[in-house]
């Protein structure tokens, strides 16, 4: 065993008792008993808090503990109804975002790492105090040589590390919970922290969020109300992100904007809209577009920030996007069942006339409010705790997108009240149901579908002679394997003496015939018939009523 090995091991063990020991300060001991330190952790004297928390705030303590990766994970579990119920949801989602800021002598020395130069050398003004800081990340501001203001977000010191540990111990609770109880299993916990384990690890690689800023700059490149930040590719690295630095106001405060001779309705319209471009239109969006991450700028312009959670949308998701605004625009019941059933990719549904059921109380307490009142963001919630009703497996992806929608229609809502969201989305879900049925896309269609069978048609004559071929050779065989060989022998068994019981019987019965055709006056003869005839009934009624061979 080599002493990386040893180290590695002793990093798990410390780190599996400090988490141990954090569930047990906030009174989830049933959870440490059954663990193998359990009996370790018992004999330690752990001080009883004097405040009284329900199990949900428990929970969210617990977590805010542990560290910034539960933390991402409780805030992903938070927009999750398939797995926790709304009441523990409702408290995940106050948890902090903001972390303790590292050193920041520390930080100056892992950008120089970075940049390969002392900070003199790259900018002409720096700020050695951060400005913001994150359970990844910590920022800071400067001055390129160039005039350029920039931001500069650094990545924390082996937090790769720290995060590589908490899904290992992670991953190891999951599968012990899929073990252990039917309901993990049949949520995929293990899936789940699979999952996020692998969009954390994108999270964690600033490239990711560069390459995420270029493809949105060049999505609104002509779009006159939307800015997105320039990032300097040149000294970007896996660990550091170099980005335009943008002044701007906060969306928070619609009056304040109004002095400043903006228009908060305008602006509330700008930003729905280009979240809305990203979905219908890109199938590509800002994940989290919440107040933080929003600025606003001279005429009404909206500038996005922090790109380093976005969201990417598979056909079948917007498909069920914009069949659900329509569905919901024309009260139609069964387009909307329909689409949820697809985007589950159920082709068989026995539940699908209690869906439209349930779907159709749902358009009803609705009814009486035109489409531009409708809470489109709560209208898809609904849809997607339905979906969970059922134990349908829904892609990750659309919780996401809800999670977006609902940030943006809140910042917009507090902007303008009476913005009428859900209207704004009709035109763009159905620029994507006509496109589906465009005449370039049926012909890609069909051009694919008639080139499969070109394909099959050429390479079918080619097919069948080999198979002819191998079936002379002998070279095509068919396996049968049994799992549990003592019962296929003891039906074996059974088969044969009933075969051979029966055999005996039919030669018996056919032995008395022929004496007595022979010699009808023969007393045995007439015996033997009667005793075979007897026992070929008695073994037809235990084959008619007998269940098992």
């Amino acid at each position: 065993m080599r002493i990386t090995d040893l180290y590695v091991g002793y990093l798990k063990i410390t780190r599996t008792i400090q988490i141990l020991g954090i569930i047990t300060k906030h009174g989830f001991r049933e959870i440490v008993n059954r663990s193998i330190f359990g009996r370790h952790i018992r004999k330690r004297k752990i001080r009883r808090h004097k405040p009284v928390y329900t199990t949900q705030e428990r929970l969210r303590l617990t977590i805010e503990d542990l560290g910034p990766t539960y933390v991402k994970f409780g805030q992903i579990l938070a927009d999750r109804p398939d797995i926790l119920s709304e009441r523990f949801r409702k408290e995940l989602k106050k948890l902090q975002t903001n972390a303790l800021p590292f050193d920041d002598h520390l930080a100056v020395r892992l950008i120089e790492d970075e940049l390969g130069a002392q900070i003199k050398d790259v900018f002409s003004e720096f700020s050695p105090h951060c400005i913001a800081s994150a359970s990844i990340g910590q920022v800071y501001t400067g001055r390129l040589k160039d005039g350029q203001e920039v931001v500069i977000k650094i990545r924390r010191p082996n937090i790769d590390q720290k995060i590589k540990l908490d899904l290992y111990l992670m991953r190891y609770v999951a599968k012990r919970l899929a073990r252990e109880y039917q309901e993990m299993e049949a949520i995929n916990i293990i899936g789940v922290v699979d999952e996020f384990g692998e969009s954390i690890f994108k999270e964690l690689n600033y490239y990711n969020e560069a390459t995420n800023l270029l493809r949105f700059r060049e999505i609104f490149k002509d779009d006159p109300h939307i800015c997105i930040p320039r990032v300097n590719m040149k000294y970007t690295t896996h660990k550091m992100i170099i980005m335009e630095r943008i002044f701007g106001m906060s969306p928070d405060d619609p009056e304040l904007l109004r002095s400043a001779g903006l228009d908060p309705e305008q602006i509330a319209r700008n930003g729905a809209e280009a979240l809305l471009t990203m979905i219908f239109k890109e199938g590509f969006f800002h994940a989290d577009p919440h107040a933080g991450n929003l600025f606003i700028l001279p005429e009404n312009r909206v500038a996005f920030i922090d790109f380093g959670m976005v969201g990417a949308l598979r056909p079948r998701e917007m498909n069920f996007l914009a069949h659900l605004s329509i569905g919901f625009a024309r009260r139609d019941p069964i387009s909307l069942a329909d689409s949820m059933i697809q985007l589950c990719d159920q082709r068989f549904f026995d539940h699908r006339d209690d869906l439209i059921f349930n779907l159709q109380q749902m358009i009803k307490r609705y009814s009486q409010l035109p489409v531009e009142k409708f809470n489109y963001a709560k209208m898809i919630q609904e849809c997607l705790n339905l979906i969970t009703k059922y134990n349908l497996c829904l892609p990750s992806g659309i919780f996401m997108l809800a999670k977006a929608l609902a940030a943006i229609q809140k910042v917009a809502e507090r902007l303008d009240p009476d913005i009428p969201f859900a209207k704004l989305i009709i035109p763009y879900a159905k620029e994507v149901v006509m496109t589906q049925f465009s005449p370039r896309k049926l012909a890609a269609e069909l051009y694919q579908t008639l080139k499969g069978y070109s394909t099959l048609l050429k390479t079918a004559p080619g097919d069948i002679s080999e198979i002819l071929y191998k079936l002379k050779q002998g070279e095509i065989k068919h396996e049968l394997q049994f799992t549990d060989m003592t019962e296929i022998q003891k039906m074996l068994r059974n088969v044969t003496s009933r075969l051979a019981y029966s055999i005996l019987l039919v030669g018996l019965f056919i032995g008395a015939i022929s004496i007595l055709d022979k010699h009808s006056d023969l007393r045995y003869g007439h015996f033997l018939l009667f005793i075979s005839s007897f026992l070929i009934f008695i073994v037809i009624l235990r084959w008619i009523f007998r269940k098992k061979i």
